[in-house]
């Protein structure tokens, strides 16, 4: 005979199991959709079609905030070719003469590839030299330039290893000036974007890579065609860099602007470096906007001041800040505010009393520091002495 009380545990034991299997259900078909959508994760996920590039490794930058808007391995160890020629002439126009002449070195003159066939003991200003590096990608350019700024290329090599330091390109290697390749001579395509940001904020090396042709000197004139394809076929490009070997396959650091707002792509071990870098610069240009984040003197907060001649300062943002979104999506901006919770004076006009972290879509996108609005002058010892006798009782006596 059937235990009924067995009978109804059993029944219950099935009712709980099926109520549980619909929850899972359900919570399993929200998730899905959750992890689907086209605005959560990171920045390759910000828009429903997210660019498709054949790149071994790609990043796409915003130049001005300096915020990443796509990658692909973009840490990933690879041979830059003659990207590489990026560091080497900023190094030059940051540290050398553009006007002095340089004296073409023997060795320099035998360096072969792509070069601009110079000869022992010719002379050439270092202006012509760095056009020549970056438009032909001349690598015996690059030699000469190395010499003349540094004394030798070795020398100059170690400077171009301890700016990449000084930009925060930490996983990059260079052995030479031209991206020849050399066993160790290795960046990524993030730290390529960050030393072309910086690079392109020199305003001589930001004509030099949008010029298409150039004419130079030497024992003889040199017609200089610019080997990046994109200033002929891009309406919008503006720089900066190819770099091809049998190891680094094709490499493109391409720029392009609208409207004020300049991208900087790179891609490397490319099928189609001309193909990738121009979906890459339409996806950053179509897909995301700028979007004003903090007005200029914008005050945030009232910090109390001790000891001064006036009690309290405002905390605020001494200029506009602007980061950049997807198109229409402000609300992924979040705001995390650290501010002082008293000052000391004597307080300074400008002066650091805080700072507000800005992430985009729970990705860091910039810090904004918070200033003081006032200066506050430190009362003297004496007044300070008498007020502290004289303070007003808080006990409650003689009310």
């Amino acid at each position: 005979m059937r235990n009924w009380e067995t009978f109804g545990w059993e029944k219950r034991c099935f009712e709980i199991s099926y109520r549980l299997a619909r929850t899972s259900f359900f919570l399993f078909c929200v998730s899905m959709v959750f992890l689907c959508s086209p605005y959560v994760g990171s920045a390759e996920h910000f828009c429903p079609d997210a660019p498709l590039v054949t790149a071994r490794a790609a990043v796409l930058l915003d130049a001005n905030s300096g915020q990443v808007l796509f990658e692909k391995n973009a840490g990933q160890r690879m041979p830059p070719a003659s990207t590489t020629k990026i560091m080497t002439a900023l190094l030059a126009l940051e540290g050398g003469n553009l006007q002095s002449l340089v004296t073409v070195s023997p060795w320099a003159a035998t360096v072969g590839e792509a070069s601009l066939d110079l000869r022992a003991g010719e002379k050439l200003t270092l202006e012509e030299l760095i056009f020549g590096a970056l438009l032909e990608s001349g690598n015996d350019a690059c030699v000469a330039i190395a010499e003349h700024v540094a004394g030798t290329e070795k020398h100059f090599v170690t400077l171009m290893n301890q700016k990449a330091m000084m930009l925060g390109a930490m996983d990059t290697n260079f052995k030479n000036t031209n991206g020849l390749p050399a066993p160790g001579h290795y960046t990524t395509a993030r730290d390529l974007a960050v030393i072309t940001r910086h690079a392109l904020g020199n305003p001589i090396f930001k004509e030099i890579v949008s010029t298409r042709q150039k004419t130079i000197g030497g024992n003889r004139e040199r017609h200089l065609n610019n080997t990046n394809r994109m200033l002929w076929s891009y309406s919008w490009a503006d720089g900066v860099k190819t770099g091809t070997t049998n190891e680094a396959g094709q490499c493109l650091v391409a720029s392009g602007t609208i409207d004020g707002r300049q991208v900087i792509s790179v891609v490397l071990n490319s099928e189609n470096r001309w193909r990738d870098s121009t979906v890459l610069l339409n996806h950053g240009h179509e897909h995301f906007e700028n979007q004003r984040v903090f007005d200029a003197n914008e005050i945030f907060a009232t910090i109390p001041v001790k000891e001064g001649d006036v009690r309290e300062i405002k905390a605020l943002v001494p200029e506009e800040y602007t980061v950049v979104i997807p198109k229409g999506r402000p609300d992924l901006i979040d705001l995390r505010y650290n501010i002082r919770e008293v000052l000391y004076a004597p307080v300074t006009r400008g002066d650091f009393v805080g700072n507000v972290t800005v992430s985009v879509n729970g990705r860091y996108a910039g810090s904004v520091d918070l200033v003081s609005d006032r200066q506050v002058t430190r009362k003297n010892v004496l007044r300070l002495f008498l007020e502290k006798i004289f303070k007003p009782s808080v006990t409650g006596y003689g009310r």
